[in-house]
């Protein structure tokens, strides 16, 4: 399902550098790291302090889920500090998922352990986003899951749904066991069952049953935020998470800055030239976005990483490229870009779930390659993009953050490129826009 239309709204015009770049840029907190630290505070024995967060729609929904679920969070240091209190999971609620990948996979784990039913709907391009796989898990567990205005509590196999709206009717409780979960289409549906497994009376088993596992490193992530909250997590074989039932630590929790957030600010050094850096970059990290660095030196450029410091420098030439990109789906408008601006071809595999996302990611930046005179190819798992020869355009974003940023950086490069609803990028990033300029410093028109 897809929602490419065009509309006739403003469009934002992309700058365009006039000489290479020399900027420094100060990345919010990441998103996914956010989303996940809310609801384990949510869940967990005591109180817990984030730190750095990202203020955006995105961690903004979940703030809201979460309190209408019964916990209390207060926000203070303009949104990146939270002080969140966890109390009994309540019932009767109504969640507004938004856009929010999330928030609508993350919450119905949740929801199963309030002491009533819980409605969850979103945005209408939400209603178009694959559920099924979580929500069939939880029927699997016992718990009653149907579509918003079906009758009763009861769902079998066949009846579960696939998309928003839904009710989650939770019953205080959920028991755990043992499930099996295709998660060929979004990691995220077992990251939302491990998140709330250690709060199931017999914790959990998840065993992937799907041909491939797209986005594994935000598996590793979530694996990663429970064992530093006192979680025991084992993995017995690929593709099985075992969570032990047991309380989950509060206390103070620090968030990185958004690696893949970076991505559009530091390929725009490539596609100017010049050198851009984000600071506070670290040298471990389960984001996907560190394998952003070496992604970008196959595409031709130079990287250093010292003193916390990421710097990367283009000289305006962007080398073709072969790249799977199944560890880090999520980089694949940024790399398109960038990839639509290089002189020959550029194959980018792997990333067949990207149909599933805010759009279908695969046919709307086809779309737009095309409607900017370049030529791009959609295959089974990926794209196929034949570089140069762009020409300014109108460039639609059909509601997803990261069409935007493509279309950005297409900018850098290429004159009168305007960009459709560029203020759906506060999904993940706070001010866009202003962000954007700081690249310039007055080398921009």
């Amino acid at each position: 399902m897809s929602n490419l239309t065009e509309s006739v709204e403003p469009a934002w015009p992309a700058p365009t550098a006039a000489g290479p770049l020399d900027a420094t840029i100060t990345i919010p907190g990441s998103k996914s790291l956010t989303n996940r630290a809310l609801p384990l505070a949510a869940l967990a024995s005591e109180p817990t302090t984030v730190r750095g967060a990202l203020t955006s729609r995105d961690s903004d929904l979940m703030i809201g889920a979460l309190r209408s679920l019964g916990t209390q969070v207060e926000v203070s240091d303009h949104g990146h500090t939270l002080r969140i209190t966890p109390g009994p999971v309540t019932g009767d609620a109504q969640v507004d998922c938004g856009l929010a990948g999330t928030v609508m996979r993350f919450i119905p784990p949740i929801a199963a352990l309030a002491d009533g039913p819980v409605t969850l709907d979103g945005d209408p391009a939400a209603r178009q986003r694959p559920m099924g796989p979580v929500l069939r898990a939880l029927v699997d567990l016992g718990v009653g899951v149907t579509a918003k205005d079906a009758p009763g509590a009861g769902a079998g196999a066949a009846d579960v749904p696939e998309y928003l709206p839904v009710v989650v009717h939770g019953t205080g409780q959920v028991r755990g066991g043992e499930i099996e979960v295709d998660s060929s289409a979004s990691s995220q549906f077992v990251s939302a069952l491990l998140l709330a497994a250690p709060r199931f009376t017999e914790g959990l088993t998840v065993r992937h049953v799907g041909e491939v596992l797209p986005s594994k490193p935000h598996i590793d992530m979530t694996i990663a935020c429970l064992r530093e909250r006192g979680v025991q997590v084992t993995e017995p074989a690929d593709g099985v998470w075992r969570v032990a039932p047991g309380a989950i630590a509060g206390g103070e929790v620090t968030i990185e800055p958004d690696l893949s957030n970076a991505a559009p600010f530091l390929a725009a050094a490539l596609a100017a030239g010049g050198t851009v850096r984000i600071p506070g970059w670290p040298a471990q990290s389960t984001q996907p976005g560190m394998l952003l660095p070496g992604f970008l030196e196959q595409l031709g450029a130079q990287v250093e990483h010292a003193g916390g410091v990421l710097a990367v420098t283009g000289t305006g030439t962007v080398s073709p490229v072969d790249l799977d990109l199944s560890a880090a789906g999520e980089l694949t408008p940024v790399i398109a870009a960038l990839a639509a601006l290089a002189d020959g071809v550029t194959h980018l595999r792997g990333i067949a779930h990207l149909r599933g996302h805010e759009t279908n990611r695969l046919a709307a930046l086809v779309t737009e390659i095309t409607r900017l005179g370049g030529q791009a190819e959609e295959l089974p798992d990926g794209l196929v993009i034949r570089g140069g020869h762009l020409h300014g355009a109108r460039v639609e974003t059909y509601a997803d953050h990261r069409m935007a940023t493509f279309a950005a950086v297409i900018g850098i490069a290429v004159p009168e490129v305007g960009v459709v609803d560029v203020a759906t990028t506060a999904k993940t990033i706070p001010d866009f826009p202003g962000l954007w300029r700081e690249l310039f410093g007055g080398s921009g028109r």
